[in-house]
């Protein structure tokens, strides 16, 4: 787990970096009964996970040094909490705790805030900026409504501090990362036995969601089960269907832990063996996810890996088929957040090219998760079979 001293790092280091500039980091709020999770920025600066309605606020040029970063934790209501779960009691322990020495309710927000900003006339924005026609981000809009009372207050766009500080991860989060891609190898791995014609889809989902439980891990996102057609659709989420013999099943679920996301697909053969259609096409994709990993590596970017698999697949006659980018960042969210500039040691990269054949009823992914090292990366996915080889043979124990 991630121990509080990173956390009181995160916070020095965004402080600096601010420049005197006061900045606010809103966890987000729960709606309706089901779990709440804090906004990942929020978690990523205090380790918080389910505290509805909290705020970290950054003050530097506070007189007081113990409130130049204030924790506002929504008031403490008994009987909601008798439904939604017991809260933290606010007192030194919990301060202690959290490495953040002035932790108020936040009914003080307002007026702190204001307060701050008529000292310092600079707010900087650090959560993502909302796309038009959606409402602005919490921090912007909160600090709109400073600036139409208090004259001269300037706001700045600082959302990329937070974006780089988040995509290269620290030995601790590179450990939770690995162990969500460990419990999700051992998963795929055990599911081998499962996968046979007539057994539903959601069966399978089942199988591998419950593996992740069973080893501590939670589960990344909505598992995809797709057989056949259902292979094609990117993002399919019925998992309702019997798989078919002779079709192929691609299979997009992984395992979280610790808070970090892992994320692997496969496609096996439903009856054990590949036609040689399926071989065919399953082996240049294939070839694309070799040339795209041994593309990734410090001071490429994401344009560039996506053209050495994409070079590969249209080489093929096959283009027009792989219809999504190469991949995604990895960390405390499935699709994490990618600074402005090239790859670095430490990021996590998913890559995960893809034909799709709706008209054949034949969808191919394969999806590995790797850690950029100073030279090159490391694949922290490999113990999943991926050649056709290894599937046949892992099918036919």
């Amino acid at each position: 787990m991630i121990e509080p001293k990173e956390f009181v790092a995160r916070r020095d280091r965004l402080q600096k970096e601010l420049k005197g500039a006061v900045a606010l980091v809103f966890a987000g709020d729960a709606s309706g009964h089901g779990e709440f999770l804090a906004d990942a920025n929020f978690r990523y600066l205090t380790g918080l996970k389910d505290e509805s309605g909290a705020a970290l606020l950054f003050d530097a040029s506070n007189p007081d040094p113990k409130r130049r970063v204030i924790l506002f934790l929504k008031p403490s209501n008994p009987e909601a909490e008798q439904w939604t779960g017991l809260r933290p009691t606010v007192n030194n322990e919990l301060k202690q705790k959290l490495g953040i020495q002035t932790v108020l309710r936040t009914g003080h927000l307002p007026a702190m805030l204001t307060a701050a900003l008529r000292r310092t006339k600079q707010a900087a924005c650090v959560m993502p900026f909302a796309v038009y026609p959606a409402a602005v981000s919490a921090d912007l809009a909160a600090f709109q409504q400073v600036a139409q009372r208090v004259p001269g207050v300037r706001i700045e766009d600082q959302t990329g501090l937070l974006l780089s500080h988040r995509a290269v991860h620290s030995p601790a989060e590179l450990k939770l990362i690995e162990k969500a891609a460990e419990i999700t190898v051992r998963a795929y791995n055990s599911a081998f036995p499962h996968i046979r014609p007539g057994l539903n889809e959601s069966q399978l989902q089942l199988a591998l969601e419950t593996t992740y439980k069973q080893h501590g891990g939670g589960i990344a996102y909505g598992t995809i089960v797709g057989g056949g057609l259902g292979g094609t659709v990117l993002h399919y989420v019925a998992n309702d269907q019997p798989l078919q013999a002779g079709d192929l099943v691609v299979i997009d679920s992984a395992a979280s832990y610790g808070g970090y996301a892992s994320d692997i697909t496969r496609t096996f053969p439903v009856s054990g063996k590949f036609s040689a259609e399926q071989r065919e096409i399953y082996e240049v994709v294939l070839a694309a996810e070799l040339a795209a990993i041994k593309a990734a590596k410090p001071g490429a970017r994401m344009h560039d890996i996506d053209a050495a698999a994409r070079n590969v697949i249209e080489k093929a006659g096959l283009g027009d088929y792989f219809i999504h980018s190469i991949g995604h960042p990895l960390g405390l969210t499935v699709h994490d957040v990618l600074p402005d500039h090239p790859i670095a040691a430490n990021m996590v990269l998913t890559i995960e090219p893809g034909v799709y054949l709706p008209d054949r009823k034949l969808g191919i992914r394969i999806e590995d998760d790797i850690v950029i090292t100073k030279t090159g990366n490391r694949v922290i996915t490999a113990g999943v079979p991926k050649t056709t080889k290894e599937i046949e043979a892992a099918m036919r124990k």
